[in-house]
């Protein structure tokens, strides 16, 4: 009797040990689940399976390029020293916005040594003769009608010293009537170099004609070397 009770109490005690998992894993799945539940107050969501937001990079500032304006040179060649002037006031007036260079282009003139026109045929007799007793043959009147009708001509020299030194000869022979005139064979004229906007060279161009109908401006040298050269490029 006393053996069947040992073995009962034995037998509860293997069963309590075995129900509190003292003898291995417990079989009672909701207690393995319990075991295995994770800390759910730390666990951080990575991914809700979203796409990434796409950042953009901002946009680089676009290079702002200055665009230079371009400017026309214009030339007037050979222009008398009035038609000069009055371009350049018209310039002054009209389109400040272009400037103007002038130019000198000197002039020729030849140096003449005479004796001034007389008053008649008489004098030029008597002065003929004086000069013919000073010995000085190289001389002619001059016959052609104009301001100098009836005066002598003693020599005509393309530079003033040679006429100087020409007049001093007859000043030491006893010619003391006679002297140097000068006579423009071409006149001192000017070149006038006009630039400004190229926008405006139609407006040039009009004032230009309003002043001078006859002339003609030429683009400038230099701009039409640099045209020229960018074409061959």
């Amino acid at each position: 009797m006393r053996i069947l009770v040992f073995l009962l109490i034995l037998v509860n005690l293997l069963f309590l040990a075995w129900t509190q998992g003292l003898l291995g894993s417990s079989s009672n799945p909701d207690a393995l689940r319990v075991q295995q539940q994770l800390l759910a107050d730390q666990v951080k969501v990575v991914s809700r399976d979203e796409p990434p937001e796409v950042i953009t990079p901002p946009e680089k500032p676009k290079k702002v390029v200055e665009v230079k304006a371009v400017d026309i040179c214009l030339e007037l060649s050979d222009l008398p020293i009035a038609e000069v002037a009055q371009v350049e006031g018209m310039l002054a007036e009209k389109l400040p916005v272009f400037k103007s260079e002038r130019t000198a282009i000197s002039g020729t003139s030849s140096y003449w040594v005479i004796i001034p026109p007389l008053a008649n045929k008489g004098e030029v007799d008597t002065k003929v003769a004086e000069l013919k007793q000073l010995d000085i043959s190289e001389f002619f009147v001059v016959q052609e009608s104009g301001p100098y009708n009836r005066a002598i001509s003693l020599g005509l020299y393309t530079s003033n010293a040679a006429a100087t030194s020409q007049l001093e000869r007859l000043r030491k022979k006893g010619v003391r009537s006679a002297r140097i005139i000068e006579r423009v064979v071409k006149p001192t004229t000017a070149s006038l170099v006009i630039r400004g906007p190229a926008a405006q060279a139609d407006s040039l161009s009009q004032a230009i004609l309003g002043v001078l109908p006859e002339s003609k401006p030429v683009v400038c040298k230099a701009q039409s070397s640099a045209a020229a050269g960018v074409t061959a490029e």
